[in-house]
């Protein structure tokens, strides 16, 4: 079957079934990956690659090996339907905006609390819905577009392999004095696996919203956030929406001070919905987009 079939299968069962509520292969992968930590932990980025190395490699061996059975297919929606993330990243962002909704600040510090990695205990109404935008936004990359990018180019592997890095860039990926080196793998490593799935991101949440505004804050603002991916993401994104994101946060006991991303007024819990809006209407494009390229592919190859 074409990848595109392949493509929407997978959404269609993330969407229908949603993460598995038990043995999620990403929680196990997690405690594996602390477990590695705490046996390979050292000052040093050597002691970091060798960790990644490790953690990666079995596991893309595994399904490189199982993608040459004759339940291929089978293995590729798997692998696809649990490594994509978009059902999961709209029900914690919409748990947030009922929270917000319904008035109650202290639930919706917790729930936004689960999917950034920010000190939300200090967080006002907008600083909640900021904080959501922003992890919608730039999960749409890492959970979803990223997913599918490295899966049309190297099938389940591929996948596997980004959906793992990215798993330890977001556990040791910090600049802190314990991950300054022993991450620098991980987080370099996510950094050029992501540099060409977040620019096709950027585009597309600039094609499905408002594209003049979207170029205009990718061009200007894009390279002044501190992650070179996560910035045209995130900046593409405000724009295509008409919000201002980004500005000060506090991670931990430091406030950071963070440049200000889109042109438009602070957001509003609705924007989040829009904000899922956006990643629909790309994912929409981005099937378009496969549909035309495979029919094109067997055109020419028939003629």
């Amino acid at each position: 079957m074409s990848i595109t079939l392949a493509i929407l299968i997978a959404l269609l069962l993330d969407a229908w079934l949603g993460e598995p509520r038990r043995l999620h292969p990403l929680v196990g992968f997690g405690k594996l990956a602390n477990f590695t930590e705490q046996q390979f932990y050292a000052d040093s980025r050597l002691h970091g690659l060798l960790a990644v190395l490790l953690l990666v490699a079995p596991f893309v061996l595994l399904i490189a090996f199982f993608t040459h059975t004759p339940w291929y297919f089978a293995v590729d929606l798997l692998t696809l339907y649990l490594a994509i993330g978009w059902n999961s990243l709209g029900k914690h962002a919409r748990q947030v905006k009922s929270a917000l909704l319904a008035g109650d600040l202290q639930t919706a510090r917790q729930q936004v609390g689960m999917i950034v990695s920010r000190d939300t205990t200090g967080m006002d109404h907008i600083d909640v819905t900021r904080g959501t935008i922003e992890s919608v936004l730039e999960n749409g990359n890492d959970a979803i577009f990223g997913v599918i990018f490295w899966f049309i180019i190297a099938g389940a592997p591929g996948a596997v392999a980004y959906r793992i890095v990215n798993t330890l860039d977001a556990m040791w990926g910090y600049r802190t004095d314990r991950y300054r080196h022993f991450g620098w793998a991980a987080a370099r490593l996510d950094d050029c696996l992501n540099f060409i799935p977040a620019r096709l991101t950027a585009l597309s949440y600039a094609l499905t919203g408002s594209a003049r505004n979207a170029f205009s804050c990718w061009r200007m603002q894009g390279t002044v956030w501190k992650s070179p991916n996560a910035g045209p993401v995130m900046a593409a994104g405000a724009g295509s929406l008409h919000i201002s994101l980004g500005g000060p946060a506090r991670y931990q006991d430091r406030l950071e001070s963070r440049p200000i991303l889109g042109n438009g007024p602070a957001p509003n819990a609705n924007n989040i919905d829009h904000a899922l809006g956006l990643i629909t209407r790309s994912l929409a494009l981005w099937l378009l987009v496969l549909c035309l390229g495979e029919w094109l592919a067997q055109h020419a190859a028939s003629s």
